[in-house]
């Protein structure tokens, strides 16, 4: 992997990750671009003890773009992008638009490929890889930042998860405080600790395992399971066999058998409606340890995929009980789903 490091014209980090070393990346952004002014400030609630970060210029952030005007594909002469050169392999630029910026975090888009008409799953092996190591990458370098807490990298897939650009890309927020979904996963890890004196994450893994219902995949060095109670109608949860706390901390062995397992997972993911359903939407988030936090190390890496849509033609809305009280409701049993997600395997 070679890592070009250059900036935008109103002065933005962008990044190019090439598989090959000898790619060279010299092209320079010639938009006529005014500084980047955010208002992002982060604010706490004192009744539910998390923040929230309010950021009202997102307002006027792109949306929906014809593909003609995409500004994640590559330049082209006439119409310059946030990609000044003609091609790329995998890009990392600071977000225009941030919802978290200067004291208040860093938000990055990750570019998968250059090709506006390809999906992550449509992504061949190799590229995958490199995807991968550029979230590696970006999670060892907002590590030194001293505002940055926590690293999410994750993919906002289909206009019905709110994705307002069609390209295919995701995000990297460096969160300056952790998450609230960190935390609960942190108090239970601790309790379960004290409880047992075990680790909870091996735990988890080792129970599904053992029961194996809800088994979707299994390599040498990773397991996809729906967990046993699942939020979402269709969720796995991706988990390496050696617990690491990070991304940083894979070994080669993981990172050379990531691209097979999850790209299988995200084309079993568009078949589970059946033939001629629009691509299914999804989200697929990673879930990293705090940087600073006590007992970080015992804390386990993994992803989770779920998709909104319950089945043909229906998605799953947070309402009353989701959304106002937190209290999740699913309507497909996870043995179903896991049944369902063994039933669509690539052939």
């Amino acid at each position: 992997m070679k890592k070009t490091v250059t900036t935008l014209a109103d002065g933005r980090e962008l990044i190019y990750y090439d598989s090959a070393d000898d790619t060279v990346r010299d092209a320079v952004d010639l938009r006529p671009l005014d500084a980047v002014s955010t208002s992002s400030e982060i604010r706490h609630d004192p009744l539910l003890g998390d923040s929230v970060a309010i950021a009202s210029h997102r307002q006027g952030r792109t949306y929906h773009p014809p593909a003609d005007e995409c500004p994640l594909c590559p330049s082209r002469e006439g119409r310059l992008s946030e990609i000044p050169d003609t091609a790329y392999d995998v890009a990392v630029f600071e977000n225009r638009f941030p919802s978290l910026a200067g004291d208040s975090g860093r938000c990055e888009v990750v570019c998968f490929t250059s090709d506006h008409d390809v999906s992550f799953a449509g992504l061949t092996e190799e590229q995958a890889a490199l995807v991968l190591e550029a979230w590696t990458d970006r999670t060892a370098d907002l590590a030194e930042l001293p505002q940055v807490a926590q690293v999410f990298c994750f993919e906002n897939r289909g206009a019905e998860i709110g994705v307002t650009l069609g390209h295919p890309h995701g995000q990297i927020y460096g969160y300056p405080f952790v998450t609230p979904r960190t935390e609960q996963m942190m108090r239970s890890m601790e309790s379960h600790r004290a409880g047992t004196g075990r680790n909870l994450f091996d735990d988890v893994v080792a129970r599904e395992l053992a029961d194996g219902e809800r088994v979707v995949l299994e390599g040498e060095h990773w397991v996809a399971f729906v967990p046993y109670a699942a939020h979402w109608p269709y969720e796995v949860h991706l988990h390496p066999r050696r617990r690491v706390p990070d991304l940083r901390e894979l070994d080669a062995g993981a990172r050379t058998e990531f691209p097979q397992i999850y790209l299988e997972l995200l084309r079993r993911f568009d078949r589970i409606f059946g033939p001629g359903e629009p691509p299914t939407p999804y989200i697929s988030a990673w879930h990293q340890a705090p940087f600073k936090a006590p007992g970080r190390e015992e804390f386990g890496l993994h992803l989770e995929l779920f998709t909104i849509r319950r089945t043909s033609g229906k998605l799953k809305f947070l309402a009353g009980s989701e959304s106002g009280m937190g209290a999740f409701i699913n309507d497909v049993p996870p043995e179903a789903a896991a049944q369902r997600l063994r039933e669509v395997a690539s052939e």
